[in-house]
């Protein structure tokens, strides 16, 4: 790697994303080894069951970070929330109903983000939040971030992101905090 290589982000529907799953993988599975995610094999594992069953969503999107061999650097994806969605239900602290309305086109679940460590701090990870939102008309992004991970915590806040809540995203987990981006 070199520190002026050129870095492309491409954009992938759900097929596409499900092609490309190896790549999703060793991001997602190096970047979240480390502290304070300190996921294990098995908590990838999980990860990617999950995600084999968001590329099937219709309007799954995905952003791909590849370096100029074709190494993958970074990814991003996520989908529209639908009615139905459980994601509210996972604060501990609930939000008044207004803000849980959920019709499957008001608010993009950013379900991850993640740029391998040699190369952060490079503006890949925006490239790929913007990648990823590009032509969705969603008036809001949702996230949840682990509050240990100053730099990601730091990030979001930059680009507009505030906190609405704490929650468990998964039984088991650290509390993360739940932060929302209006686009509007």
């Amino acid at each position: 790697m070199t520190e002026h290589e050129t870095i492309t982000v491409e954009q992938l529907d759900g097929p596409a994303a499900a092609e490309a799953e190896g790549s999703f993988r060793l991001v997602y599975a190096e970047a979240f080894a480390e502290p304070p995610y300190n996921e294990t094999g098995a908590d990838v594992a999980a990860t990617f069951r999950r995600f084999r069953s968001q590329t099937r969503k219709t309007a799954f999107r995905a952003a791909l970070a590849r370096a100029e061999d074709g190494e993958a650097v970074g990814i991003a994806y996520g989908y529209p929330l639908g009615p139905n969605t459980g994601w509210w239900d996972q604060l501990v602290t609930p939000v008044p109903d207004h803000m849980r309305r959920e019709d499957g086109h008001r608010t993009f679940g950013l379900m991850e983000l993640a740029v391998r460590e040699p190369w952060r701090g490079r503006g890949i990870a925006h490239r790929l939040h913007d990648a990823m939102l590009e032509g969705t008309e969603a008036e809001r992004v949702l996230l949840n971030v682990h509050p240990d991970s100053k730099v990601a915590q730091d990030t979001y806040r930059s680009w507009g992101y505030q906190k609405v809540g704490e929650a468990r995203p998964w039984p088991g987990a650290d509390l993360h905090d739940v932060m929302l981006l209006n686009r509007r």
